[in-house]
């Protein structure tokens, strides 16, 4: 017969794996609340505190479903999305009706012309079937070694994006988003390594979001934005930013020095020494570095980002060939077969961490 304790182990046995067969209740959740504008809406009040009645006159809709979004936002609630307080009316009587506030994850789902660092472009991008379809691919990658996207969609990544202009809108966004983010606490730790550089090549640039604003802190460095000539086509005028379309597996324009934010993580090992030793050529040998702003993975850690960075791991299965985040020995060992056998890592307050590397 079960102890009591054994019983109550077998029973958070139980709730810890309905939590994670559920768990994309949660993300499904944040979704529909960016798309209907629910934090944006609860700002236009200040924030709140807000009824649900006053969320729902906001959103453009002729028989809006009150009642299932009260359900959603109970979730989001939960999950410390929002914050929910009892109104008091005037009789002193608790009352039913609750009253909703912005927190400050919330404030991070900000779409308004002031939002300059939101993520509601990269909850849109995750969670659309497009790039939620190759993660019911993983037992069959397990069993044949093959590409999630490749399987669920015959293609890989970049050929479906340069072939389908919505999805590179899409991943344009959710890409230009995360770098305005991450670029601050790479600007804010490298300051010195941005100084004494010249020239600057960021590849896989995207649209010139990351290096605009290297070069708004650096006005000295000439830049250059490299990518696909699909991805380069679409890319606004930044000043200080000249656009250039190529392909990194062929050859890189030369610079004093090759930024990389999110790159190396897209592709194998095999794929990312071809880059490596492109990036050589493209730089001086006695003063040329390679700038690498990547996720450097620690799976004992317990920090706060520690766990997405493993589960950052399992988004580049689902969504590239090849693609991967390494643990510092992993790095080490592509970064030697690039041709960079020098190289330091330094912590960022974000999810990443820069990889400065010497070809002597």
């Amino acid at each position: 017969m079960e102890s009591l304790d054994e019983t109550e182990a077998t029973r958070r046995g139980q709730a810890h794996i309905l939590n994670l067969l559920h768990a994309y209740a949660d993300s499904m959740a944040l979704k529909c609340a960016v798309e209907l504008r629910v934090p944006d809406i609860i700002h236009s009040y200040g924030g709140g505190p807000v009824t649900l009645a006053q969320i729902a006159s906001r959103i453009p809709s002729p028989s809006l479903g009150t009642a299932y979004l009260a359900r959603i936002m109970r979730l989001l609630v939960r999950e410390n999305i929002f914050s929910a307080n009892r109104c008091q009316p005037d009789g002193g009587h608790e009352s039913h009706e609750i009253l909703y506030s912005l927190t400050p994850s919330s404030r991070w789902l900000l779409q308004g012309p002031e939002s300059e660092l939101s993520l509601a472009p990269l909850v849109l991008l995750e969670t659309h079937p497009w790039l939620m379809s190759p993660w019911h691919c993983f037992g069959n990658c397990v069993k044949t070694g093959g590409i999630a996207f490749e399987m669920a969609h015959g293609r890989k990544i970049w050929d479906f994006a340069s072939e389908n202009p919505e999805f590179n809108r899409l991943f344009n966004d959710g890409m230009v988003c995360v770098s305005g983010i991450m670029v601050r606490g790479i600007i804010e730790v490298y300051k010195d390594g941005f100084e004494r550089i010249g020239s600057l090549v960021d590849v896989g640039g995207g649209i010139g979001k990351t290096l605009a604003e290297i070069i708004k802190s650096f006005p000295h460095i000439q830049g250059i934005n490299y990518d696909l000539p699909h991805v380069v086509a679409t890319a606004p005028a930044h000043d200080g930013v000249t656009h250039v379309g190529g392909n990194m597996f062929e050859t890189i324009p030369h610079a004093d020095a090759v930024f990389m934010r999110g790159i190396m993580h897209d592709w194998g090992d095999e794929d990312c020494v071809k880059i490596l030793k492109n990036c050589r050529k493209a730089i001086p040998e006695k003063n040329g570095k390679v700038i690498i702003a990547d996720i450097v993975l620690k799976p004992e850690g317990d920090s706060m980002f520690d766990k997405t960075r493993l589960v950052m791991d399992l988004v580049m299965m689902a969504h590239c060939s090849g693609g991967k985040e390494r643990d510092k020995p992993e790095w080490k060992k592509i970064l030697e077969e690039g041709g960079f056998p020098r190289y330091n890592i330094i912590k960022t307050p974000s999810l990443l961490s820069i990889i400065e590397a010497y070809p002597l």
